[in-house]
């Protein structure tokens, strides 16, 4: 893994508006995935050959990646992935309840048919990445899960805390991934069915039921973290 973003392959590249898209998106992927890590240069220049645009539109979408907390830029210094330190964590511990909460429940008072059709559509490809034991995937499908129910939420305020929500935890999901075929089969397993009654509360718009669950759901996350970091006693006989 290359933490300066280099060698990487050229991705196919259209229009000019496609191609800034899809920088976004890819470099989203990266980040979110840990194929960049945290503190990672990201080099304007590399990414400009890479997806065939110049450095100033290149610039722009970085600056606009740092204002959702992707990137943090600093005068003459190299743009970076944004840091996750024990603050950050912590940090994501307090705020997270509190800003899932208020997009759920402001989702379950909004949404409309369309809307609930949306989010069905990611919950089905976050099932198929869990039936294919793609990671990546998963992460991503949840990502935009979370990510659909703050766009539904339709409130500007909370969007930015949102979107650095969500960025924290994919990667602390990642990070805190279980190899243990059991453990992780038990975890999806719940996610999946809490993403499910999500859906449902907020098709019935019982804004209360959604709040409650999302707040299991994080419950479930924190557990998930708790347990790798500190797992089980191992059964080995002490010495006599």
């Amino acid at each position: 893994m290359d933490d300066d973003f280099s060698e990487r392959a050229a991705l196919p590249v259209e229009h000019g508006g496609d191609r800034k898209a899809q920088l976004v998106e890819t470099l989203r992927r990266r980040i979110l995935s840990l194929e960049l890590k945290p503190g990672a240069i990201v080099d304007e220049v590399e990414l400009g050959a890479e997806f065939g645009l110049s450095r100033p539109p290149v610039r722009e979408l970085l600056r606009q990646m740092a204002a959702e907390g992707y990137l943090e830029l600093a005068p003459n210094r190299a743009t970076r992935v944004s840091a996750l330190s024990y603050e950050s964590i912590r940090s994501f511990f307090q705020c997270a309840p509190v800003i899932y909460s208020a997009t759920t429940q402001l989702a379950a008072e909004r949404a409309t048919p369309a809307d609930v059709a949306r989010l069905r559509a990611i919950q089905a490809r976050f099932k198929e990445a869990i039936a294919a034991h793609d990671i990546d995937l998963r992460i991503h499908c949840n990502d935009q899960f979370h990510l659909e129910i703050g766009k539904i939420a339709n409130n500007a305020h909370f969007m930015p805390s949102l979107q650095r929500v969500l960025l924290d935890h994919a990667r602390l999901g990642k990070i805190f991934h279980q190899p243990s075929p059991s453990a992780e089969k038990s975890f999806t397993s719940m996610a999946v069915h809490e993403h499910d009654l999500i859906i449902d509360a907020i098709e019935r718009q019982d804004a209360s039921a959604a709040v409650e669950i999302i707040r299991t759901h994080m419950e479930l996350s924190r557990r998930r973290m708790s347990s790798y970091a500190m797992p089980d006693f191992l059964n080995i006989p002490l010495a006599s």
